[in-house]
């Protein structure tokens, strides 16, 4: 769903105690307007390119960093050196990540939250947080390889 420019980022930035700069805002269109939820800083500066805005990789990153640590977008490392983010809209969910494309899916199943729950229970643990990522081949690529 596109957001108009101006009527929400400028708000949710204040929110978080930040100012509502060029970089910030545009960074947060380019969320709001991705088809794909999880993006890496390379995939935002080549939109921004392609929108011929004229924003370095450095700043994008400072940006992103910025916006993870009020809050407003959340890092997932799935792979070792490598980042995505996503606008964080609250309510968790887990993810599934083809090993071939790198596609992301995102999934919530009661079962097994319920049954996280449990097993930290059982040890004597309080879950703060938890991360469930299942790595695997999306239909795409199995079609294309042959793979099952």
């Amino acid at each position: 769903m596109l957001m108009p420019p101006d009527s929400i980022e400028p708000i949710d930035l204040k929110r978080a105690g930040l100012k509502a700069t060029s970089p910030r805002v545009r960074v947060l269109e380019v969320f709001r307007a991705s088809p794909r939820r999880h993006l890496s800083a390379e995939d935002v500066y080549r939109i921004l390119l392609a929108q011929e805005v004229d924003a370095g990789l450095s700043t994008i990153y400072r940006v992103l960093n910025q916006l993870v640590q009020a809050n407003i977008l959340l890092r997932h490392s799935f792979e070792a050196d490598h980042a995505v983010f996503e606008l964080n809209e609250g309510g968790h969910h887990d993810h599934l990540i083809c090993v071939a494309c790198g596609r992301v899916e995102e999934f919530r199943d009661e079962a097994i939250e319920a049954r996280q729950r449990e097993v930290a229970t059982a040890n004597s643990f309080v879950l703060r947080e938890h991360m469930l990522v299942l790595y695997g081949l999306c239909p795409g690529c199995r079609a294309d390889k042959a793979i099952n």
